[in-house]
């Protein structure tokens, strides 16, 4: 039988739906009635760090200190997700390396094709992005790719790129062979490749962090909105749309869907994928 948690943080009525607030404001990710309990739980640790005896203490913290920016940035560590893998719907990024690269490179032969992996995480979607470029014969072009995340360790692990087993579970064994090598437990990406892509700390709710980044031709921002709420995607979206150049291709998740938050981009099939093109 699991043992119950023993909560150490003072809750007082009504704090925790205040706290869910702020959060949704500064980053976007909304927690329902129902997984209070589980924002609770990350943030008690965070809490208790910074000597805080209540939920209020920390919210005034986050709201009102001069390190705000130091706490929120431990907090988007805790609330990350940071479960992805090399390869992740592949039909997406087949679409970039077989059908958008060659299209562009054909209008537009000595410009740089910038590509903006929004949400990536530990780094594996902006590589395998690289690494299918590559592959499908781009790697002499010239090809900007850029990485951000809210999270500042998982972007510290993005540029080490070391990676445990479960990050393979879709990719082709001599792929990997081809592009990482064995370091104990571990595989590490090679050089080359990671010197292709640059990764930074960005919140997408902050317009001037994703300004110049948001220009970019393609934007992968996949599996993030499922825990955005409806406002904050459209908000997210429109920040888009201002930037991206007419042509633009955005890819969501599969699970994913734009159709009734904006009328700012167009659904398409492209290859086997659908990708929103900017109108």
């Amino acid at each position: 039988m699991a043992q119950e948690r023993i909560s150490t943080l003072l809750v007082t009525p009504g704090i925790l739906p205040l706290l869910r607030d702020l959060i949704h404001e500064r980053t976007g990710i909304f927690f329902e009635e129902t997984r209070l309990d589980l924002l609770q739980e990350k943030i008690e640790p965070l809490a208790a760090a910074k000597g805080c005896r209540s939920c209020l203490d920390y919210y005034y913290l986050l709201k009102y200190e001069a390190n705000g920016t130091e706490d929120w940035a431990l907090l988007m560590d805790a609330l990350s997700v940071q479960e992805t893998y090399f390869w992740r719907e592949s039909s997406q990024i087949h679409a970039l390396a077989n059908v958008i690269a060659p299209a562009w490179f054909a209008r537009n032969p000595s410009s740089p094709l910038r590509i903006w992996s929004a949400a990536s995480a530990t780094g594996e979607e902006a590589y395998s992005i690289a690494i299918a470029l590559v592959e499908a014969g781009w790697g002499s072009h010239p090809v900007q790719i850029y990485g951000s995340d809210g999270s500042p360790s998982a972007i510290a692990k993005a540029n080490a790129g070391v990676y445990r087993e479960k990050a393979f579970r879709t990719l082709a064994e001599p792929l990997r062979r081809k592009y990482f090598t064995p370091q104990g437990s571990e595989w590490a990406l090679n050089p080359e490749i990671k010197s292709r892509v640059k990764f930074q700390r960005a919140n997408l709710l902050e317009p001037e962090q994703i300004d110049t980044l948001a220009r970019a031709q393609v934007i992968f921002c996949r599996n993030v909105f499922i825990y955005f709420s409806a406002h904050a995607i459209r908000q997210t979206v429109a920040t888009f749309a201002r930037r991206m150049p007419s042509g633009g291709h955005l890819f969501v998740g599969a699970s994913e869907s734009l159709l009734r938050l904006t009328s700012d981009f167009e659904l398409r099939e492209i290859g086997d994928a659908f990708v929103y093109v900017r109108n």
